[in-house]
Parts: C-alpha cells; sequence; structure tokens
C-alpha cells in the first residue's frame, strides 16, 4: 500500500494566500479521495499539537503529532521528515519549505520572490528569512520528487535560478471558492461613513513590500479627487517613510485590519479593485473580486498577465502616470472563463493526479 502524508505545518500559521491553498487544496483532495475505488494509495495529514484548527477529513487520515511547531526549520526537517520514513511515506508540503533532500517528495514552491527581489529584506531578521526561503527553494528545486508550483510564471523563474527541469515541475494554480461562504458584512460603511457616501477605489494591504502600495500613495497624491481604500495593519509594519505617509492623505482611508466579510462588502461597493503589486505567483485577490463581480485593475507583469487575461485591466507598477477612471471605460471579458479556470476543486484534481504519477 503506497502512502502520502501531508506536511500540516500550514496549520500552524496565519490563513493568508499559502495557508488558504492547502486548506482548500485538501479539502476537495479529501472528497476526490471518495470517489476513488483504486485504492492505491492512503493518505495521511501531520497535524502538530499546536495547530489552531484541525480540519475535519473522511478520507484524509489525521495522525496527530505529540511535538509542537516553534521553528519550521526543525518541524520539516525533524518532525515531519522522521515521520515520513516511520510511517514509509512520500511527503506533500504545500508551504515552500520541505525536509532536507530526497525527503522532499511532492514539495511546492509558490514564488520564488527571495531570489528575485532579494533588495526587498533590509532588516536582520528579513534576511533571516531570506537566507531560509532561498535554502527551501533550493532544496525543493533539486530535491524534489516533483515540483508544483501555481503559475506558469513562477515554474519559468524557478527554471531560471535552479535548473531544474520542466517535465519535474508541475503547476496547479490556486482557486477562489472559498469566498461564496462568505458573507458580505457591510457595517465597514458604518465605521468608515465617507466610503458610503463616495465612489472608492479598494485595494488589500501587506507587510510586503512587494505588494506596492507606494503606487497607491503617488496616485493618490496627483488624483485628489479619487478616493482610496486601503485595508491591512500595512502601515505599522513597513518600513518606507512614503509608505508611512499614507496616513497623511485626506483621500485614503486606512481601514486597518479588515475580516473577509468586511473584505466581500468593500468589494461589492467599490469602483474597481486595484492590485498594484509588482510580484506574484498568482494573485489570489483579484480572483475573489473578479468573483464578487467588481472590476479589476491590476499589474502588467508576473504571473498576473497569465491568470486574468482579458478579463484584467492592467498598470505598470511603476508608473502613476495614468488615469483609473478613464481606464476603467476598457472593455473587459466576462469572468466566468477565469473562475471556471482557476478553481480548488481544478487543483486537487491536478494534485491527485501527480500523486497517481509518483507514488
Amino acid at each position: 500500500m503506497n502512502r502520502i502524508l501531508i506536511n500540516g505545518n500550514f496549520l500552524c500559521r496565519n490563513l493568508t494566500g499559502i495557508e488558504r491553498f492547502a486548506f482548500e487544496t485538501c479539502r476537495q483532495l479529501d472528497e476526490l479521495l471518495g470517489k476513488k475505488t483504486d485504492d492505491k494509495a492512503i493518505v495521511s495529514i501531520l497535524v502538530p499539537k499546536n495547530a489552531r484548527s484541525v480540519p475535519e477529513y473522511k478520507n484524509i487520515k489525521l495522525i496527530h503529532s505529540p511535538k509542537e511547531i516553534h521553528g519550521f526549520p526543525f518541524w520539516d526537517m525533524g518532525t515531519f521528515a522522521k515521520a515520513c520514513r516511520k510511517t514509509k511515506s512520500l511527503g506533500l508540503n504545500f508551504s515552500n519549505t520541505a525536509p532536507l533532500g530526497k525527503l522532499c517528495g511532492l514539495s511546492f514552491i509558490h514564488d520564488v520572490y527571495a531570489k528575485d527581489f532579494p533588495k526587498d529584506f533590509n532588516t536582520f531578521k528579513d534576511k533571516l528569512v531570506k537566507l531560509y526561503c532561498r535554502i527551501s527553494y533550493r532544496n525543493i528545486a533539486r530535491n524534489a520528487k516533483k515540483v508544483l508550483t501555481v503559475s506558469e510564471f513562477s515554474k519559468k523563474r524557478i527554471m531560471h535560478w535552479y535548473g531544474t527541469p520542466e517535465e519535474k515541475i508541475e503547476v496547479i494554480p490556486n482557486g477562489w471558492e472559498h469566498f461564496q461562504k462568505v458573507q458580505s458584512d457591510e457595517k465597514i460603511f458604518s465605521k468608515f461613513p465617507v466610503l458610503q457616501q463616495k465612489d472608492f477605489f479598494f485595494t488589500l494591504g501587506s507587510l510586503q513590500k512587494r505588494k506596492n502600495l507606494k503606487w497607491i500613495l503617488e496616485y493618490a497624491k496627483s488624483h485628489p479627487k479619487d478616493l482610496f481604500a486601503v485595508s491591512g495593519k500595512t502601515i505599522s509594519g513597513m518600513h518606507s517613510e512614503e509608505i508611512g505617509d499614507l496616513n497623511k492623505i485626506e483621500n485614503v482611508v486606512l481601514l486597518g485590519y479588515v475580516s473577509d466579510e468586511e473584505v466581500k462588502a468593500l468589494m461589492q461597493k467599490c469602483k474597481a479593485f486595484v492590485f498594484p503589486t509588482y510580484y506574484e505567483g498568482f494573485g489570489i485577490p483579484p480572483l475573489e473580486a473578479l468573483s464578487a463581480g467588481t472590476k479589476i485593475i491590476v499589474s502588467n507583469i508576473a504571473s498576473l498577465p497569465e491568470i486574468y487575461g482579458d478579463s484584467a485591466v492592467y498598470i505598470n507598477p511603476n508608473e502613476t502616470d495614468v488615469d483609473l477612471n478613464e481606464l476603467m471605460t476598457k472593455e473587459t471579458s466576462c469572468p466566468e472563463e477565469v473562475l471556471s479556470k482557476y478553481t480548488y476543486e481544478n487543483a486537487a484534481k491536478k494534485l491527485l493526479e501527480v500523486i497517481s504519477d509518483n507514488y
């Protein structure tokens, strides 16, 4: 009997893009396993003792570890590696990290941000993160039985930096169906009445520089009649003085942390969702916006043109000499093609194919 052991390290992390992908893809994989009749594989997940939440599966077996995750290198390279050896399992790693050497098994590299933009990592802590990321990229790219990634863009960057053969890399994109379950919470407009009174552009913030709030800053300064709503506890976590200046501009509303329910309400009400990131392995938020019936304005680089095609309006993330209102008059294609192509169900189907081919 062949065994697959999923690395449950994502169960201990905040629910951002990578973790969301892991949660939702595993949920869909569990359903697909219930429909299989050949029973060639036993799929289990190693759950850390300090997991923030433990999913309920019907077909994926839960193996509860007595170990907690306090440092991911120790879990990935120690606890999880030992579990793979003990159970004679092929490891499946969703989170850009994996055991060293051939125990990598099937492993995702969502992007190689720390390799492509090393100058974005400035502080001592950031440089340690960069070092760990680059060690992980190299380890997976060279040692995994199959390297998994989320876009053709990321696939090409992995091949460029690490010389990984094309046939060794499988693209398994993200999805958006989780957003269907989110109920819009319009109480956010009671907190910020100006957003109810005036049309606005909406963008999601992040602690990472690549999300490029500098673009919003420069555009808002030169277009005082356009109102921007920016979510996320971004300002306190950034080191750029220019980003900090956002809270001094009258036509920018800093929302702080907002829930998924509030995000959906903002997406449904805004003129357009603006995503000026300069580096993205996939980019889930514009997909969520499309599912909410929202027009999207995204960067014209990295993976975004590949993913969004004619369903988006594009901007140069390095230039703000444009008029967003004018850009919005451009015709875009129906988002249904994009929404039907990029789903967690499709991701799970592709993943199951990879599992079946690599026992």
